[in-house]
């Protein structure tokens, strides 16, 4: 770090790379690099970057799985005095067509067996200065890509890295939201949000460096890449898995690495519980847990207790366009369980009407947040972004209407309502779909549970639910019926319950309601 400089995102890395320089950084399938190793081939990257012409500013997309190779391209990116934008690899060749064009990459850093994905794309953004390819590509297919060149050639080379630039008002990273509402926005995140936002949340997982943290989310992903970053602030070590897709290996993982640290989400952690060869050890190592991306019904908060019962549990709420809104410390989870928390240090959060005017205690409404952590604004698109933010309470500042429903007790502790596009107008009246898929869990012999509104002539919306049940057990519609009639108000109540085998997610394990009819 340069004395006297504000810290940069990549300040991270090389601060560690300083004290830590031997230390094992990060483990991805047999790999083991060190800090020292991996702030060496980021320097490589990112002077190859600006020989190539990668200027102040420029982006430089990143199209690949969770490897080490994605890891040093972040860094080295950064380091170059450009933006970040990783997308992740599930990513299909139009749409990927779709955000070259919009964010105009100067580069794109991606591996050989995405080739089918990214060939036509690449050859259709003008923008692009180089292409660089790791893992092994044939020469014909090499030679079709614009300005390309292998990632082995790169890292071979000695260099430095480029002067350093950018300061903290400049963008550090473009993060792309999953686009289930209309197309994807990309969300301008400058090294001040994010250094504000790793600082704010590493304070209240007091992370250690002795860490050592498991990763099996997207790095394309907020949830997931905060976790590197974090790691790499910290000086602790990075376990990453390129999904959660066979729960028994991510368990042997857990043991031989000895993980510390276990960010996930409600699906996960239900594939985790259903592991039958599980024992009240398997996870003695870990200190705390995370989730996001919903909150947690009932239902789960005790399975994770009981997974997890020498870890600290942290119920956790946010949206990438702040990263994170607030956090339930772990000693009030057991009195107030449904709660998504207080606001995480240095950020304020309040609710208002539809008339933008505060609520007290109870009263259900949109929830705003200030602080560091806000975005500077959706890439190339001004109208959305306005009403995104808005003049906040003091002069010349802006604040996050953030778009989704809360309520806040009246120790300040807010209450997950909904996504404001996902509320029911049913009857003249507003539904919450979180309220009805919480009776629903509460069930016994439900697993999970979804609700949306669909077209009605007579009621405008009717609600809808979908439901899994748990193998081996039986429910049936009538009966999660008679539930609902028991718990909720009449207008609230499914008209339509469907008992399906799963429910569809996103490549980042969150629930995708748009695939729901």
């Amino acid at each position: 770090m340069i004395h006297g400089a504000v810290p940069l995102l990549q300040d991270y890395l090389i601060h560690s790379a300083v004290r830590l320089g031997g230390k094992i950084a990060l483990v991805a399938g047999k790999q083991r690099v060190t800090y020292a190793e991996i702030d060496e081939r980021s320097d490589r990257i990112a002077h190859f970057l600006a020989a190539a012409g990668v200027e102040r500013g420029d982006r430089v997309m990143i199209f690949a799985d969770n490897t080490v190779e994605t890891v040093v391209s972040f860094w080295a990116v950064l380091k170059a005095n450009a933006v970040v934008c990783i997308v992740n690899p599930l990513t299909k060749s139009e749409k990927l067509h779709y955000l070259l064009n919009d964010c105009l990459p100067a580069a794109l850093i991606t591996d050989s067996h995405l080739h089918s994905i990214f060939c036509q794309p690449s050859r259709d953004c003008h923008s692009l200065r180089a292409v660089i390819v790791s893992g092994t590509i044939n020469e014909a297919e090499f030679n079709r890509l614009p300005h390309a060149v292998r990632w082995d050639t790169i890292v071979d080379r000695p260099s430095v890295a480029p002067p350093r630039k950018s300061i903290d008002i400049d963008l550090a990273a473009i993060v792309y939201t999953s686009g289930s509402t209309g197309e994807p926005k990309g969300v301008m995140l400058t090294h001040g949000n994010m250094t504000a936002a790793c600082t704010s949340i590493a304070s209240y997982l007091e992370l250690r460096e002795d860490e050592v943290i498991l990763n099996v989310l997207p790095l394309a992903f907020d949830y997931g890449l905060y976790q590197m970053i974090m790691a790499f602030r910290t000086g602790a070590r990075l376990v990453l898995e390129r999904s959660f897709a066979f729960p028994a290996q991510i368990l042997q993982v857990i043991k031989d690495e000895q993980i510390t640290g276990f960010p996930g989400v409600p699906t996960i952690f239900a594939a985790l519980a259903e592991l039958r060869s599980l024992k009240s050890n398997d996870f003695a190592s870990i200190r705390y847990v995370t989730n996001t991306a919903a909150a947690l019904p009932l239902k789960q908060i005790a399975m994770l207790r009981e997974l997890f019962s020498g870890a600290r549990i942290y119920s956790m709420y946010g949206l990438t366009e702040c990263k994170r809104c607030s956090y339930l410390p772990p000693d009030d989870l057991g009195r107030k369980p449904l709660s998504v928390g207080i606001a995480i240090p240095n950020t304020e959060v309040w609710i208002v009407d539809e008339s933008g005017r505060r609520v007290g205690p109870g009263v259900v409404g949109q929830l705003v947040v200030r602080g560091a952590t806000v975005m500077k604004g959706y890439w190339g698109k001004p109208e959305a972004t306005a009403r995104k933010l808005k003049p906040g309470p003091l002069p010349g500042e802006q604040v996050l209407y953030t778009g989704d429903y809360c309520r806040m007790d009246a120790e300040g502790y807010l209450y997950f309502v909904g996504r404001g596009d996902e509320i029911i107008k049913s009857r003249g009246e507003k539904v919450a779909p979180k309220e009805v898929e919480s009776v629903l869990m509460d069930v016994p012999g439900v697993k999970e549970a979804a609700v949306i509104g669909v077209p009605d002539d007579l009621l405008g919306q009717a609600v809808k639910a979908f439901v899994v049940i748990e193998q081996g057990r039986i429910v049936g519609e009538r009966q999660l019926l008679m539930e609902c009639r028991k718990r909720l108000e009449n207008f609230m109540v499914p008209k339509t319950i469907v008992i399906v085998p799963s429910l569809p997610m996103t490549d980042t394990g969150k629930l995708k309601k748009a695939a729901l009819s």
